[in-house]
């Protein structure tokens, strides 16, 4: 993760600084940052609020795609960048979004450091409000706001009537701090939920839809479920959206992956039910123009331009066991379409679970390449290679991005291979980065 503004990682280094010692399980230090800047989150435009496990990230680009696409301006917050500190805030305008600039952004920061004197606070904390200040100055129809983690004490949930809540899936991740049973998770996630406000949810598992269920039962929340109240889905490679109101059918998601279906429809129940009617050929519009990079991203720059003749190259962010299974199911689609040897280049945070992430590839019995990359709770290569071979996996630690390309180059392919690069966010901006790719 690179940060381009030296003004603006100066100060994100001194707001660092300001982490509290104790963990307060408590919006408190929101509440009252937020009043001595008048309360920015109660003048936003109407909020979609997103949490989840996997593809909040996803479901959200959507959701600004359909908005945008209907002639709507909206801003967007969300975590973690790519590759500049800025992707975080998109601000609304017309004819489409456009990433916070460095001195907008440095102004703002320093409005919230100055006004927070020093008091303990997290950096996502303080990051938030700065995003929620520039949403309340800068005028626009909605604002899309992604949950960091979590849900019920995330910084973002601050916000106390948005227009819907959304509950994309969820599994396995950040046990640590929100519970070692996906039922513990789902039920942080259903933190978001407010009193008599529509929630929109995607498909989950059993144990997680009961959570949500006892969640939305304390809050009166009116749930719309997939596959209940509306219905996402391919046929016959269109995008066939189901509700109430009747039928969509538009050309597939421009974001690969079947997954993206239910990304798309969930985005697009959360706009409708947000207030905000869309036609059939806006959503249409939406899934063309729609961009999340490193998710499932083919990568056609520098990255490729190191490997064998004809290799195709993806990379996707995908960190987690729920994460692993959606996107080895897209490998297996793309297998089947055209078959190719598989290679795998990873890297994942210490935090993570590695086994359950890459059990879901052991059935292409892919060659797996370990790099480290510069992130201070990165997993070690030679442990991420020890991870992989315990799964029975063909596995070697390397030293960097660079020799695994130039190890991947060196072999003799009879079939150019498909190369996935995937285990980490964090990886994925350095390889972005790498690729010469710039965010907009």
């Amino acid at each position: 993760m690179t940060v381009d503004a030296p003004a603006i990682a100066e100060i994100l280094e001194r707001l660092t600084k300001l982490h509290p010692k104790l963990i307060d399980l408590s919006l408190d230090r929101m509440h009252a940052a937020l009043a001595r800047l008048g309360d920015p989150h109660l003048a936003l435009p109407p909020v979609i609020h997103v949490a989840g496990t996997n593809g909040k990230g996803s479901t959200s680009a959507f959701a600004r795609a359909f908005l945008e696409a209907s002639g709507r301006t909206v801003h967007v917050y969300s975590s973690p960048h790519l590759v500049r500190f800025n992707e975080r805030f998109r601000l609304g305008a017309a004819g489409g979004g456009r990433l916070v600039d460095d001195a907008t952004l440095a102004d703002v920061l320093l409005e919230v450091e100055r006004l927070n004197e020093g008091r303990p606070i997290t950096q996502f904390e303080i990051t938030t409000i700065a995003g929620l200040v520039l949403f309340a100055r800068h005028p626009a129809d909605a604002v899309v706001l992604e949950v960091g983690m979590g849900g019920r004490f995330d910084a973002t949930n601050v916000v106390p009537r948005p227009a819907v809540s959304v509950i994309t899936p969820v599994s396995m991740d950040h046990a640590e701090y929100l519970g070692d049973t996906v039922a513990k998770i789902a039920g942080e996630k259903a933190g978001i939920l407010k009193r008599g406000r529509p929630a929109v949810i995607a498909r989950q598992t059993p144990e997680a839809m009961a959570a949500i269920e006892a969640a939305a039962d304390a809050t009166r929340s009116r749930l719309l479920v997939s596959g209940l109240d509306w219905f996402a889905r391919p046929e016959n490679g269109r995008f066939v959206f189901q509700d109430e109101d009747g039928l969509v059918d538009a050309p597939p998601p421009r974001l690969p992956g079947d997954h993206q279906y239910e990304n798309a429809g969930t985005a697009l129940m959360a706009v409708k039910t947000a207030g905000f009617p869309i036609s059939e050929a806006e959503v249409a519009r939406g899934l063309g123009t729609v961009e999340w990079p490193a998710r499932l991203q083919r990568l056609t720059g520098n990255v490729a331009g190191a490997l064998p003749d004809g290799a195709e190259v993806w990379l996707d962010g995908g960190h987690n066991p729920g994460g692993g299974e959606v996107l080895a199911e897209a490998i297996r689609v793309m297998d089947a379409r055209n078959p190719r040897p598989l290679v795998m280049v990873a890297g994942m945070l210490s935090t993570k679970d590695p086994r359950g992430f890459l059990e879901h590839f052991t059935g292409f019995r892919p060659k797996l390449h370990a790099i480290p990359f510069a992130y201070p709770a990165a997993l070690g290569a030679s442990a991420l290679a020890e991870a992989a071979r315990s799964l029975g996996l063909d596995a070697r630690a390397e030293t960097s991005l660079k020799t695994a390309l130039a190890a991947i180059k060196a072999q003799d392919w009879p079939t150019p291979p498909r190369v996935l690069i995937t285990g980490s966010l964090y990886l994925a901006g350095e390889v972005l980065a790498a690729d010469g790719w710039e965010p907009r």
